[in-house]
């Protein structure tokens, strides 16, 4: 007989859970700044509309690792994301499913890590760096709101905000 609160019982009930219970798809974004006080943007192929980078985090992969590995996908540039800036929750659109975005702060680009940007995985048609109101510009509204949301945070010294499509 198996015990009720045991570890087998325990596994089975977490299984069951597990087929169960909603799946979230989670992105993370980095918000890299030079030393003119611009951001970079890039332009993904698969999309409308100009981003920043950052991209969907793979299978049980935490948000700051994705963050980490798609930034050095797509960039070349291996840095370590620092303070998460915000946690964006992105409602269904089309037949895409809810989405969290974590955006973390990538720090000031130095000029030899400036100079090392490449574009790596055939993601990206381009990057450019843009003054936050450069930026948004080029930006779909809601990422709009969040990258401001992600600066407002960085300037006031305030991280970990969360949003709802950006608000």
């Amino acid at each position: 007989m198996v015990d009720p609160t045991g570890p087998e019982a325990w596994n089975a009930y977490l299984a069951e859970g597990n087929a169960k219970q909603a799946r979230k798809r989670v992105a993370a974004d980095v918000l890299l700044h030079d030393g003119q006080g611009r951001i970079l943007l890039v332009d993904p192929t698969y999309k409308p509309d100009w981003d920043v980078p950052g991209g969907m985090a793979e299978a049980n992969e935490p948000p700051r690792a994705a963050a980490r590995r798609e930034v050095k996908e797509e960039l070349g540039l291996d840095i370590e994301p620092g303070a998460l800036l915000c946690v964006d929750w992105v409602a269904p659109h089309g037949p895409w499913d809810d989405t969290l975005v974590f955006v973390f702060d990538g720090g000031v680009l130095s000029d030899e890590q400036q100079a090392g940007l490449r574009l790596g995985d055939g993601e990206l048609r381009a990057y450019q760096w843009c003054r936050p109101d450069e930026a948004a510009t080029l930006l779909r509204p809601y990422v709009r709101r969040r990258i401001a949301a992600a600066l407002d945070g960085l300037r006031d010294g305030s991280t970990g905000h969360y949003l709802e499509d950006g608000r």
